[in-house]
């Protein structure tokens, strides 16, 4: 034997290393304070996050646009960058590409988020920029037509989207009509093709106002005396005091039913399978973040290994629960949904082991394994999920928009740490009841009805794409 050989015999390999219990990461919880004009402020000190983001909530809900001008908030959201009272469109955009900040507005059905990414060196000039956008937007008529053809131009794309079409469906089917929830968030042809820049202004005099408003800034704030600057740019912004429009009652129907949304020829079916589920306060919700997740959360939970490594049906199933809006008194909803898309011929198939995975988990419950990966997921990845300062803005903003703490992440973290697998199992089996789901599928109504009929998950409706 050479030397190598009994060398090689006589080597000591070390154990492989195990993974250890999964800590709660201490999410920032941040420093709260208000203006002169009543605008509240949450700043979070980031060290080593040189670019700082800025997010601004107003409480501008999507149940306040008026009557017919579904969309009118998207638009107004949009605009506030397209020129002020000071700059042009075109110059405005050239004055935030020279401090290499960008600058995006959007509206939900909480309000509008306004939110800037801007190196800290350029923090000053930037919320200069951004109290402008705020403070006196032009809303000139051309912009404002300009606005709505683009969103016009968008809407037949969206429409030709299996994805978007579905979610739009679920909402028609889940909501009363006559709720804002049950119709496009960002508005109808008709709707958008009716708004103008007289519209836009009345909503944003109507809403936009620092008094309800808050502003969340994180980075790295050495340095930057951030009392001064928001003092001479946020704190500039002047407005009537008003209090918040209080939250209509949510109702939906998640009676179990098919809604089949009709593509003739499309070789493949974009399933979205959802009900209304709790308000983000509810104490149940750390319980279901995590039974979900073992459900559809990522590639190695159940839906994925029956629907996609063992039959081969799909690229991909996910599970979710999407906040829709929320209040301090608990009284909001969500959304929770399972999606994916699966060949056309197998649709029928693919339905009936997606049903049998939702009773088998109703009759089994989960794993301790199961639990255990998902904590381990879920808790283990916080630090690398939030180590931009736009990933903490960004939740810290949603935190003010449902009415939440400011510790309500930290302690989300802690509690799915402590949640067991029984409670996990509850939670999820409560979330998607095999009878209390509707199912929207988009694809040829022609080849999947009648096995998706054959399966008994509900009754089968037809309607044209």
């Amino acid at each position: 034997m050479t030397d190598a050989a009994v060398s090689l015999t006589s080597m000591d390999f070390h154990p492989q290393p195990q993974p250890g219990t999964a800590k709660p990461w201490a999410f920032p919880e941040p420093d709260r304070g208000k203006l002169d004009n009543g605008l509240t402020v949450l700043t979070s000190h980031r060290p080593g996050q040189q670019v700082v983001a800025v997010e601004i909530f107003l409480p501008a809900p999507l149940d306040a646009e008026p009557a017919g001008l579904d969309g009118v908030a998207t638009i107004m959201a949009r605009a506030l960058s397209e020129g002020t009272d000071q700059h042009s469109a075109e110059e405005f955009a050239a004055e935030l590409e020279r401090c290499g900040a960008t600058l995006d507005a959007h509206a939900d059905h909480p309000g509008v988020r306004v939110s800037l990414e801007v190196p800290v060196s350029r923090l000053p000039k930037a919320l200069g920029l951004l109290s402008e956008a705020l403070i006196a937007p032009a809303f000139l008529d051309t912009e404002v037509e300009r606005l709505v053809r683009n969103r016009l131009d968008e809407i037949p794309h969206e429409t030709a989207n299996p994805a978007r079409r579905a979610a739009k469906q679920l909402s028609k089917e889940l909501f009363p009509a006559e709720s804002r929830m049950s119709r496009p968030r960002q508005g109808t042809e008709e709707t958008v093709a009716a708004i103008d820049a007289a519209a836009v202004r009345a909503f944003y005099e109507a809403h936009v106002r620092p008094g309800t408003g808050t502003a969340v800034v994180v980075g790295d704030l050495t340095g930057v005396d951030l009392e001064k600057v928001l003092a001479e740019t946020l704190g500039a912004w002047t407005g009537e005091p008003a209090e918040p429009l209080p939250m209509p009652p949510i109702t939906a129907d998640d009676t179990g039913r098919v809604v089949i949304v009709d593509r003739p020829g499309a070789v493949q079916t974009q399933l979205l399978i959802g009900r209304i589920g709790p308000d983000r306060h509810d104490r149940v919700w750390p319980a279901q973040v995590l039974g979900t997740y073992c459900l559809g959360g990522t590639l190695t939970s159940r839906l994925d290994r029956v629907l996609r490594e063992e039959k081969g049906y799909t690229y991909g199933v996910r599970a979710f629960g999407q906040v829709l809006r929320s209040d301090a008194g608990g009284n909001g909803a969500s959304m929770l949904a399972i999606s994916g898309s699966v060949d056309t011929p197998n649709t029928g198939p693919a339905l009936e082991d997606l049903w049998k995975v939702l009773r088998t988990l109703a009759a089994e419950g989960l794993t301790d394994a199961e639990r255990e990966t998902a904590v381990q997921n879920l808790v283990g990845v916080a630090p690398l999920k939030y180590e931009t300062a736009a990933s903490v803005a960004g939740t810290l903003a949603d935190q003010v928009e449902q009415h939440l703490p400011d510790d309500f992440q930290a302690e989300l973290y802690a509690r799915l740490a402590e949640t067991g697998t029984v409670e996990a199992t509850a939670a999820v089996v409560s979330a998607f009841p095999v009878d209390r789901l509707v199912t929207v599928l988009v694809g040829d109504a022609a080849q999947i009805a009648e096995p998706v009929r054959a399966l008994g998950i509900g009754e089968v409706t037809v309607v044209t794409g």
